[in-house]
């Protein structure tokens, strides 16, 4: 079974399952096809983190993360000698890192693939070449981030029409650049990318960039490799949670949460309950707090992963919580192996990426994040596919207070991620969940509010995908503020909430996109978002 956030793409998984293929082939196989309908999101210009369990509970990850290139250092998005904001940072060269995900892909497929390298792209090739109907979904993102998507000539010719308006709902768009680029890299592996004409282009087109052009080259991507890293775990009541480690501080996020609420009895409380809902927002915001002073790169910084996630840590942390009253401010806590030479950094805003999850006959399952970054990204295109602004998820500013910050520009350096794709384990051993979910700075707390409501409240996957979101916006934003997705039953909770003591709860709307598959005592079981165009797909 997969499910992806396009049932194209879906289905491009379950061809390579019903041809005896591996959960790792299905979700690498998902991800060049989303790179070809879901451009907006993801593709082989960006990067990701995956996660895989096998059926006998190995847990496995790699790191696909863009890297800035070598002639990056702190003052990378200064100007006039001082950094830009984030809108004028993203479009053009300098915020595009070094694309991942065919490393990762390649990686992942040396150690857990099945089927050749080549099947693997068939799907997406031939999406590319004989064409792909646009949705509304990507007609309205063309919309939305027009300014960015008609940058590149290459891009506006692909999905804007003469008068510059998107290209209309059921219009059939074939890529036959991406078509040629793909079957290259299908026929002499990943080195079709990062080295040769393909970094050569990549690499002029970034430098040559007409606007915020950067000194990229094709040694910088000649130089990527992705890596295998130890995954972060922990246990939350009966089950056994596995996450990404840094640079993602997703998965450390989701598992702080889920360690500082089990003191709590949430089942008792119900979904119904805006004592649940404030829980999970005092947690995200101590969880948060821990993020933004300490995680980054570990290739560069030292990340007190083992400390953030020690349980004496946790249950500290989590004594600061109460079911009546609101935290006056969330800061930073001390775990072991913490350094006090990076200060704490604003948070950074983080937009479009794109989750989807696979589990294969033998009961592996593999959950994949992947991501161009902003809608679009960088809006550069090369050989058909988009490149990412990535290098906005650093701090634009490099120091504050005096001190600078974890998660700053360096050369070769990867942005920290909110990506947080899971995998779950019941006391007996088995896969009880593979997921993740898409939306920035809202992935931690989209999968803490499916992971509660599937363990805790016993719901099935969809329907606890299908609830609102809480979303506390920390401190260094202005004050803190909880935001909670509008048109959701959390709308009706603001006075409750209010009540408990966040000063101004706001409902907004959001752009979530969350996947899973689950075991059930039914069997398996898949879910896609109902507020996307997701689907599931089987054999």
């Amino acid at each position: 079974m997969v499910s992806a956030a396009d049932p194209r793409a879906a289905a491009a998984g379950a061809e390579m399952l019903r041809a005896g293929g591996s959960a790792t082939d299905a979700v690498i196989a998902t991800m060049l096809a989303l790179g070809v309908v879901e451009p907006q999101s993801s593709g082989i210009g960006g990067g990701g983190f995956l996660v895989t369990g096998s059926a006998d509970g190995q847990v496995d990850s790699f790191d696909g993360r863009e890297a800035a290139p070598a002639a990056a250092g702190p003052q990378w998005f200064f100007r006039d000698g001082h950094a830009l904001d984030k809108g004028a940072a993203i479009p053009g060269g300098r915020s595009v890192g070094v694309p991942g995900n065919l490393a990762l892909a390649a990686l992942a497929h040396a150690r857990h693939g099945h089927l050749p390298w080549a099947r693997l792209f068939d799907p997406a090739i031939r999406l590319a070449r004989d064409g792909y109907v646009v949705t509304p979904r990507l007609n309205a993102t063309l919309a939305l981030a027009k300014s960015v998507a008609t940058i590149d000539p290459a891009a506006r010719a692909l999905w804007f029409d003469a008068q510059g308006a998107p290209v209309a709902v059921g219009t059939v768009v074939r890529n036959p650049a991406l078509a040629q680029i793909l079957e290259r890299i299908a026929r002499d592996g990943p080195r079709a990318f990062y080295r040769g004409a393909n970094a050569a282009a990549l690499a002029a087109h970034v430098a040559g960039s007409p606007i915020n052009p950067a000194p990229m080259t094709a040694a910088d991507l000649g130089a990527y490799r992705a890596r295998a890293v130890d995954p972060v775990c922990a246990p939350y009541r009966a089950w056994k949670v596995c996450s990404m480690g840094p640079p993602s501080a997703g998965g450390i996020a989701v598992l702080q949460v889920l360690g500082m609420l089990q003191r709590f009895d949430l089942k008792a409380l119900g979904p119904a309950s805006p004592v649940s809902w404030h829980l999970m927002a005092e947690a995200e915001r101590l969880a948060f707090a821990d993020r933004d002073r300490f995680v980054a790169d570990p290739a560069f910084v030292q990340v007190p992963a083992k400390g953030l996630l020690d349980p004496a840590y946790i249950a500290a942390r989590s004594a600061l919580i109460s079911q009546s009253s609101t935290l006056p401010a969330a800061l930073p806590g001390a775990p072991a192996g913490a350094s006090d030479a990076y200060a704490l950094a604003a948070p950074i805003d983080e937009h479009g990426t794109t989750h989807f999850v696979a589990v294969d006959a033998r009961g592996d399952v593999a959950s994949y994040t992947s991501t161009v970054e902003s809608a679009f990204g960088s809006g550069l295109m090369v050989n058909g596919y988009v490149l990412n602004n990535e290098l906005t998820d650093f701090n634009l500013d490099p120091d504050r207070d005096g001190k600078p910050t974890a998660n700053r520009v360096e050369p070769g350096k990867q942005p920290r991620s909110s990506m947080s794709p899971v995998v779950v384990y019941d006391a007996a051993g088995h896969v009880r969940m593979a997921a993740g979910a898409a939306g920035g700075v809202t992935i931690p707390a989209q999968v803490i509010r499916l992971l509660i409501g599937t363990l805790d409240w016993g719901m099935d996957a969809r329907s606890a995908i299908g609830q609102g979101v809480v979303m506390p916006f920390p401190e260094g934003r202005g004050g803190a503020v909880l935001a909670v997705e509008s048109g959701t039953s959390l709308e009706s909770m603001i006075p409750a909430l209010t009540a408990l003591g966040h000063g101004k709860v706001v409902a907004i709307p959001m752009r979530l996109k969350a996947n899973a598959v689950e075991h059930t005592a039914g069997g398996w079981r898949g879910a896609a978002d109902p507020r996307s165009e997701g689907a599931t797909a089987t054999p």
